[in-house]
């Protein structure tokens, strides 16, 4: 922490088109002085999201958080398998790993910077003031929570840093709670339930915040009575008292320039200006199978462009989603159908040019078509479903980054949420009625009336259902790849066993270590005094 300067990369607030939202300039040419001032505490404000944009969407975050699970394994390519794999490259060497580190806590000194100086600003109006601090204490909040899920016990940072700090020590995990929840409450308190400005926080995001917060406690050493209370109040209000619907569409929640929806709680933002776009944001690319070298294809922007980092494990495909009768949400969420975009032979713009049928055909029905058929005893690590929650045809050309929002925040979280834990504390009907609200709204749409409530009745679970193996399993099924799988099997205690029963690629290699990451280790080399390294690594 020695290197953390007081304030970097403050940013400043600009619209884009006719939707407002929160777009962060990168600041220069400025002193010290210049963050006591009423404009200088504003930008201060807005810098206090810029690790967002280093974590949402991005390669780092992405594979600290999807791949390496029980639904989410490896692809073909990607400098960072060993993540997925769990083999000795993972240690305190890891890039991604230091780059959350060093960004989060460089941004966790801004929010310092709005905290502390807010009071010695004479001029500054008293309502910018409270909902400055506001959002602040919301984004210090979340990122000291995503280090001590990832890292355990880390350095509490509620102060401005003003000079160089030679010294680091980990704080415990109890204190980093207590100070992620006070952080959240008072933003909770502060922040207006919507912003003119998408992306600002809200009420409504801090308390969903909290009840992850108050849930991960709940299961962890550092439990209080009252945990899985608090997650079920907070859930409940973030469902109850804001307007927030399931879209009728679970397709539609994540339809590029419809981000905005009644189903978003929070979104991190990007934008579509080339001059203040982020580099990192290529979450768009990192689900694609290879389609670009089959016949009839190239590589084109509504398909993407495939780096082929993560695909789905066979559990996601055949357990999780084998029900592709009652449940539209594997047709919703994955690609398996591509159209020929680049003529040749037989097959003309527009034909079939892969399929990808997800059940098993013989070798005679697959020469007799014209087209590529895929059945799943023919995946490998370029050819598999692709997951399209983040597909980005708005990008200005296949070299560029992503430019779409990535929803970190929804409805159907909340539903979730709420449903663990009424389960956990016994309340089994209660949260099985919860779970049937996010599993009807994917019940497919019948020919007839009564073909659609067949559909519905067969989506439907019962308190015997209710156990934390099927909350992880419905939480797969709803939420892949919105970087939260990782933490929902270190927070259940279902890492080892979940990735040794459904990832091939990691259960060989996957150890008690591997609950947490390793200490950045120019985080260990820069401290004078001696800074442990998690157990292990």
């Amino acid at each position: 922490m020695r290197n953390i300067i007081p304030v970097i990369l403050l940013l400043a607030v600009a619209t884009t088109s006719c939707n407002k939202m929160l777009d962060e300039k990168i600041v220069t040419n400025v002193t010290d002085d210049f963050y006591n001032t009423p404009a200088g505490f504003q930008t201060a404000v807005n810098g206090s999201y810029v690790s967002m944009r280093n974590f949402y969407s991005t390669e780092r975050g992405m594979t600290l958080t999807e791949t390496g699970t029980d639904i989410i394994t490896n692809g073909s390519d990607g400098d960072f398998k060993y993540t997925s794999q769990y083999t000795s490259q993972l240690d305190s060497r890891y890039a991604h790993v230091r780059e959350v580190w060093n960004s989060f806590y460089q941004t966790i000194n801004t929010c310092n910077v709005v905290v502390d100086r807010a009071d010695k600003i004479t001029d500054l109006d008293e309502a910018v003031k409270k909902k400055g601090i506001a959002e602040a204490k919301f984004c210090r909040a979340h990122y000291h929570f995503v280090l001590m899920e990832m890292f355990g016990a880390i350095p509490l940072r509620m102060k401005e840093n003003t000079e160089i700090l030679r010294e680091a020590h980990r704080d415990s995990v109890a204190a980093i709670y207590d100070a992620v929840i006070g952080d959240l409450e008072a933003a909770a308190t502060d922040l207006p339930v919507t912003q003119s400005e998408w992306g600002r926080a809200t009420k409504p995001a801090a308390e969903h915040l909290l009840s992850r917060v108050y849930l991960t406690r709940a299961s962890s050493p550092q439990a209080k009575p009252g945990d899985y209370a608090n997650a079920a109040k907070y859930a409940d209000m973030v469902i109850k008292n804001y307007g927030f619907k399931l879209l009728a569409d679970v397709g539609q929640v994540w339809a590029q320039g419809k981000e905005n929806n009644e189903e978003t709680i929070w979104a991190a933002q990007y934008t579509t200006d080339p001059l203040y776009g982020y580099p990192d944001n290529n979450a768009c690319r990192f689900f694609l199978m290879q389609y670009d070298v089959l016949k009839g294809m190239k590589r084109d922007l509504p398909n993407g462009t495939p780096w082929k980092r993560f695909r789905p494990t066979s559990f996601l495909l055949d357990t999780l989603y084998k029900d592709r009768v009652h449940d539209v949400r594997y047709e919703k969420f994955y690609n398996v159908l591509w159209r020929t975009n680049a003529p040749v032979d037989n097959l003309k713009n527009g034909d079939t040019a892969v399929y990808l049928p997800g059940y098993d055909v013989s070798d005679a029905v697959i020469a007799s078509k014209p087209y590529m058929l895929v059945p799943p005893r023919l995946y490998t690590e370029k050819l598999y479903p692709s997951l399209n929650k983040f597909a980005d045809a708005l990008r200005p050309d296949n070299q560029a980054s992503g430019v779409r929002p990535f929803i970190a925040m929804r409805l159907a979280e909340a539903y979730l949420i709420e449903a663990e834990a009424l389960m956990m504390d016994g309340k089994k009907q209660e949260a099985a009625d919860l779970v049937n609200v996010v599993r009807w709204r994917s019940a497919r749409i019948g020919a007839t009336p009564a073909e659609t409530q067949a559909n519905h009745d067969a989506m439907t679970v019962t308190a015997a259902n209710m156990n934390i193996d099927f909350i992880l399993d419905e939480r797969g099924r709803e939420l892949v790849g919105e970087q939260l799988r990782w933490f929902d099997l270190t927070r259940t205690h279902k890492l080892l066993e979940r990735v040794k029963l459904h990832n091939e690629q990691a259960r060989n290699n996957i150890r008690p270590t591997h609950v947490l990451r390793p200490i950045p280790q120019d985080q260990i080399d820069r401290s004078v005094n001696e800074f442990p390294q998690n157990p292990g690594y």
